[in-house]
């Protein structure tokens, strides 16, 4: 049998005392960034596991996000609490302010905790990231990837491709030919799935894709107003448009007002999540629905069952998407119109 390096001889080898290399092994956040560097990749070469004591962990979720700024957010954690409510666990919600890869000093954190799992939003996790956590025995689930998140990473997601087409091919089937999108940003999965529906729908028609009626936004409402007064100030403007969610959607309305445009009589507009307010706006919002609190609830359930030594039985887990028509959405007019001619309706 292979002998196990001790604690002193990996010390040794990083150039380090024995305390430093047990901080490191405790997730200890008093350590240089290059030292635990250093001595993480020693334990791994040496093959080197906690023993003892050293494998308990805290009846904790750690729950990231990139952003916590909209009801969107608020799904996901009503999802996760339902399943920590059940298993007695409570929930440590952080942001990572816009990164869609958690800092170091996140890293630090959660090896001190220890908690009984990683979920991780919309986010993704560095290699070494990720090795740390393993390391430390810590499962994660990464909910929507950002980014491609690896093979061997556990990631719920919902059907961005299929909603995407749904939401197009609703709008076709209304007869409209000139179809706007308003993505997500291109670094994320999700976006660029919801692009790619949008896109194989206008082929699957025979409409030619117009690259003119495409913009990238960020999710934002001000992105939908700002991108929208764009598209809707063309000559040749379109007569409906896939918002790619809700927020840019209802900026998307007040592009129209402020246009003295109307919905849906001179626009159609599709959305995508059906949050809680697209049923409340005026009018109420034809939306792509992505199940965020069940979408959630297995993402828990998971870190929980890999907490516990169990194995997946899939990697990928997808959640189908409905699309739920409101009256946001109606056949094009013979005639697109020109701007400003309209009335504006209160909403």
């Amino acid at each position: 049998m292979t002998r196990v390096a001790t604690l002193a001889e990996i010390a040794q080898e990083a150039g380090v005392s024995a305390p430093t290399v047990s901080k490191v092994l405790n997730g200890r956040a008093d350590v240089a960034p290059a030292t635990r560097e250093r001595v993480e990749k020693l334990l791994r070469q040496h093959g080197y596991r906690r023993r003892g004591g050293d494998t308990r962990t805290s009846p904790l979720l750690d729950l990231v996000f990139h952003e916590l700024d909209s009801s969107w957010a608020t799904e996901v954690i009503r999802g996760v609490e339902n399943v920590a409510r059940e298993e007695g666990l409570s929930i440590v919600l952080s942001e990572s302010a816009g990164r869609l890869t958690p800092g170091q000093s996140w890293v630090d954190g959660v090896l001190a905790r220890r908690p009984t799992g990683v979920l991780l939003v919309l986010s993704r996790l560095e290699r070494s990231q990720q090795e740390q956590l393993a390391g430390r025995g810590i499962p994660f689930v990464v909910l929507d990837p950002a980014g491609d998140p690896g093979q061997q990473v556990t990631c719920p997601r919902t059907t961005n491709w299929d909603g995407g087409l749904a939401a197009t091919r609703h709008l076709l089937d209304l007869g409209h030919r000139r179809i706007g999108l308003i993505g997500g940003p291109a670094r994320m999965m999700c976006s660029r799935a919801r692009a790619d529906g949008y896109r194989a729908a206008l082929d699957m028609a025979g409409i030619a894709y117009d690259p003119e009626l495409v913009r990238a936004g960020d999710f934002h409402h001000e992105a939908g107003r700002r991108i929208g007064v764009e598209l809707l100030g063309r000559p040749d403007r379109p007569t409906a448009v896939f918002a790619g969610n809700d927020l840019q959607a209802l900026g998307l309305y007040e592009a129209a007002r402020e246009l003295g445009l109307r919905v849906p009589e001179d626009l159609s507009v599709v959305g995508f999540d059906d949050l809680p307010l697209a049923r409340w706006v005026g009018p109420p919002l034809t939306t792509v629905r992505q199940p965020l609190t069940e979408m959630a609830e297995v993402a828990a359930r998971l870190v929980i069952d890999l907490a516990r030594g169990a194995r997946p039985a899939a990697l990928r887990v997808d959640l189908a998407t409905t699309l739920v028509e409101r009256s946001s959405t109606a056949p094009p007019r013979e005639a697109a119109g020109t701007v400003g001619g309209g009335s504006v309706e209160p909403w």
